[in-house]
């Protein structure tokens, strides 16, 4: 063993997790979602939040447990993506229950939101308000308001969808990427535990480690 193995190793810091990131963007855009446009005493509407919050809330435990616990990582990790494709299911019944669009990947709005590349709950609102034609007016170089007109992302072909269906479809981008960097995430994790083992492994490791020094 060329370096000292570390009994527990570093673990946490699931905040730099990408998959973290963007399940917790996708938790805050639920939550207003959920507000605004599902009615307060339906199930549906704790069900989508309380999705949406384990998705996050796992994806930080199994970080924080895999210091002593692989298995342990491997299982939260695995809920918190079987938590985020239940909210995703929530999503497409919404907008297929009220005949609104799913966005396929190459639909000119969806493609400009992920151009945006946003990171919190207001760049989202922004897109939202920037695809509705909702912007404010902007100045030229010379200080100078120009003419109202016809908003320029969007194409001359494509109609103003409504706010609850471009909402829904940029949380269901957003889930698409968080289900598939935790797919990656459980793969890695699987190849190590296969390879390094777990806990009991390491201990036994650390152990004859020690006793042969």
């Amino acid at each position: 063993m060329s370096e000292k193995e570390s009994l527990i190793p570093l673990h946490g810091g699931y905040r730099k997790l990408k998959s973290f990131q963007v399940a917790q963007l996708a938790y805050d855009v639920t939550v207003r979602f959920c507000e605004r446009y599902i009615d307060y005493k339906s199930r549906t509407r704790d069900q989508m939040v309380q999705a949406a919050r384990s998705g996050v809330q796992n994806i930080a435990e199994g970080s924080q447990a895999s210091g002593t616990s692989k298995k342990t990582e491997l299982k939260l990790t695995n809920v918190a993506r079987a938590s985020l494709e239940e909210l995703r299911l929530d999503y497409e019944d919404f907008l297929r229950q009220r005949g609104l669009e799913i966005y396929q990947p190459d639909h000119p709005a969806l493609v400009r939101f992920k151009a945006k590349r946003c990171a919190t709950l207001a760049d989202v609102r922004k897109w939202v308000k920037e695809e509705h034609g909702q912007t404010g007016t902007s100045t030229d170089r010379q200080g100078r308001t120009p003419k109202p007109s016809v908003k320029v992302s969007a194409s001359p072909c494509e109609s103003v969808p409504k706010p609850e269906e471009l909402v829904a479809n940029a949380a269901l981008s957003l889930l698409n990427l968080a289900c598939y960097l935790l797919d990656r995430q459980l793969a890695a994790q699987a190849a190590a535990f296969e390879k390094e083992g777990g806990f009991t492994e390491r201990l036994y490791r650390v152990r004859s480690e020690r006793r042969s020094r």
